[in-house]
């Protein structure tokens, strides 16, 4: 069995078993559950990923995914697991030092556990709808994961913990079959269940955040009680109620809009562009609802507000006018340049739109580098405000709401590339929320100074030198049928680690004391620039959060 498998492995399936060796070789003897769960998780994910590569599997006839690139079950499964291993041994460094309470480790265990639970899950469905390994093999990894999350959580209510493993585990598979069926052929099933294990962890904690400010529920559960001993920031809240109600949008107005058509149905006849109008104004006064009335109430029950949420944030934005202000202005111009030069080559130029595409993984270094050092705060809330953006721009693509829906398309159709599709545009999201996720990931403590950046350094200057010198000097392939290079892969490197060198002295200079292990940092970036050339997934989505876990250690 195990020389069947080294058989099988590829350069992809190497390297993120090298990332989840270097997570297992930092992890302490505290954490040995979790350690035994993430090999266990591991392996049984390469042996779903083998056997659905294979050509003779029958795969396809249940889920359309992305041409062109392979599975991806092993980067999925693994990736946000890693991360919260990773982050549970830095949060263990933190309580050694009495910078963080217990509350917070066993929070960070029982996201670990939901993500976990989530990725079993994933492959026993896979596992039972198509034979890649045997059923009773599938059934035995859930049941010794379910025996590991028992040990490492035993103070814990039995009952409660397999309710709260089936929740996790019964929607992360409902909603992955809806991802892939609602969005054919636009994501590998590795990229739909990093998607998909996001989403369910974010949906969880915040049923959980609301259901620990309720008194009843609150007394009743443990589970409740350490998410109530966290500390949530009014931005953190924010962000959260806003992102998760433009999420649940479209259903609401999927339905005020059936609603509509009943009461309008016994018209006669019916002009199309007056009903297009009528559509559009439903949209509209459905999403001021939402956002003004729904989501701002939420945030009020969750959090001790002082006022509204929505005033809270002009307040916040105000309290240093000029520097809010100035970095508002800066960005804007940044932008508004940026995206009139480029939408016009990418018109009128023959260069390669993936190259196009670089120039701004390089502006948005030069926006978030500054905020970050100098503004983080203000930037989580801006990295916010630009996501909820982004999503109402692709609601209102995809429905095609009057007057923007056609013009955004054909704007947005003008940086897409082979990794997008006319029903889902996702790089944009991709490359906003690999800058963020490593950013919102870093707030509170953190003795490693890199980690917030790692998804600037990783996407903004490794990914985009090695695309730029690949494609103009790239000689030597690291594979037959790919495109990457070897010159592309050590230049992505090596501007990486000389941007770490020019990186460090301005964090000390802003009175950062940290200690640097400089083997870390080189095993980090070598890992995440290799994955960056084998790898066939999304890389915005998964390189930062690979980078990220590995400048945790």
């Amino acid at each position: 069995m195990a020389v069947s498998l080294l058989q099988q492995l590829n350069g992809e399936r190497v390297v993120v078993l090298l990332y989840i060796i270097r997570i297992l070789f930092s992890t302490p003897l505290s954490l040995l559950p979790e350690a035994c769960s993430l090999s266990l998780l591991s392996l049984f994910a390469l042996c779903v990923e083998i056997s659905a590569d294979d050509d003779s599997n029958p795969l396809a006839n249940y889920f359309r995914t992305r041409p062109g690139a392979s599975s991806g079950i092993l980067l999925g499964a693994v990736t946000l697991p890693g991360v919260m291993v990773s982050r549970l041994i830095q949060s263990l460094r933190a309580f050694a030092l009495q910078e963080v309470g217990i509350e917070e480790i066993e929070y960070l265990k029982l996201q670990f556990w939901a993500a976990s639970a989530i990725c079993f899950t994933v492959l026993v469905f896979l596992c039972i709808i198509v034979p890649f390994v045997s059923q009773s093999q599938a059934i035995s990894c859930l049941i010794f994961f379910f025996f590991l999350q028992f040990s490492a959580l035993a103070g814990w209510p039995v009952a409660l913990m397999a309710l709260w493993v089936l929740c996790h585990g019964f929607t992360a598979v409902k909603l992955l079959q809806r991802i892939m069926r609602t969005f054919p052929a636009c994501a590998s099933i590795g990229e739909s269940l990093l998607v998909t294990t996001g989403l369910v962890i974010y949906f969880g904690d915040m049923l959980a955040y609301t259901a620990a400010r309720i008194p009843s529920f609150l007394a009743s559960s443990k589970a409740l009680l350490v998410l109530y001993g966290i500390k949530r920031s009014e931005i953190g809240t924010i962000i959260q109620g806003v992102i998760i109600g433009l999420l649940i949008f479209p259903i609401f107005y999927k339905y005020s809009i059936q609603l509509w058509e009943s009461f309008t149905s016994l018209s006669s006849s019916r002009d199309l562009g007056n009903y297009e109008m009528r559509r559009s104004l439903v949209f509209y006064a459905s999403l001021m609802f939402m956002l003004a009335m729904v989501v701002p109430s939420w945030m009020q029950l969750v959090h001790s507000f002082q006022m509204h949420p929505l005033l809270w944030v002009f307040h916040f934005v105000f309290l240093e006018p000029f520097k809010s202000l100035s970095l508002c202005a800066y960005w804007l111009v940044m932008i508004y340049f940026s995206v009139r030069k480029f939408y016009n080559i990418s018109k009128n130029s023959k260069t390669e739109r993936i190259l196009l595409r670089k120039y701004y993984h390089l502006m948005a270094v030069s926006i978030f580098v500054p905020a970050l050092i100098f503004q983080p705060r203000f930037l989580d809330l801006a990295f916010g405000a630009a996501l909820a953006v982004f999503l109402l721009l692709e609601i209102i693509r995809i429905w095609k709401i009057w007057p923007l829906g056609h013009l955004v398309h054909q704007f947005m159709n003008a940086f897409t590339d082979h990794r997008d599709s006319d029903l889902l545009i996702v790089s944009h999201f991709s490359l906003l929320l690999g800058c963020a996720l490593p950013i919102w990931l870093s707030s509170g403590f953190t003795d490693r100074p890199l980690a917030p950046f790692a998804g600037i350094l990783s996407l903004g200057i490794g990914d985009t030198m090695a695309s730029m010198v690949g494609h103009k000097y790239g000689v030597l392939r690291w594979s037959k049928t790919g495109k990457k290079t070897i010159e592309g892969t050590a230049a992505g490197i090596t501007s990486v680690l000389a941007a770490c060198f020019m990186l460090l002295p301005l964090l000390a200079a802003t009175g950062y004391i940290f200690t640097l292990h400089w083997f870390s940092l080189i095993v980090a970036v070598t890992i995440s620039g290799l994955l960056e050339a084998y790898t066939a997934q999304l890389d915005n989505a998964f390189i930062p959060l690979v980078f990220y876990s590995l400048l945790c250690l």
